[in-house]
C-alpha cells in the first residue's frame, strides 16, 4: 500500500483515508483498531470536518466525551487505547488528519 505522508507521518490528503490506512498508521504504535477506535477515529473526522482544523488535546477529549458518552473517554484511556502520550498527535494522524497546531 503506497500511502502518501508529510514529514511527521501524516496523510498529505486527509480525503486518501480508509480503515486499511488506519490500521497502517496504528501499527507505528503496536495498536490493533477495535470498533471502539473507530468510533474515535471518525469522530475525529467529524470534528476535523465541523471545525476546519484537527483538534488539540482538551477539545479533543471534551468532544469525544460529549459525542461518545458511552465509552467514557478521558486523557488515561485514550493514552492506553492509542499507546502513546502524545494523544492529539497520534489520534489525529491516524484519524488521517493533520497534525494539531502547538503539538510536538
Amino acid at each position: 500500500m503506497n500511502i502518501e505522508l508529510d514529514a511527521d507521518g501524516h496523510l498529505l490528503n486527509h480525503t486518501d483515508w480508509t480503515t486499511d490506512i488506519a490500521q497502517t498508521l496504528a501499527d507505528t504504535l503496536d495498536v490493533q483498531l477495535t470498533e471502539e477506535h473507530f468510533a474515535i477515529l471518525q469522530a475525529v473526522r467529524d470534528y476535523y470536518a465541523n471545525f476546519s482544523h484537527p483538534p488539540t488535546t482538551r477539545p479533543l477529549i471534551k468532544y469525544l466525551s460529549q459525542t461518545l458518552p458511552q465509552y467514557q473517554i478521558d486523557n488515561a484511556k485514550l493514552q492506553s487505547l492509542f499507546n502513546t502520550g502524545l494523544v492529539a498527535r497520534h489520534v489525529n494522524r491516524i484519524a488521517g488528519l493533520p497534525k494539531p497546531a502547538n503539538c510536538l
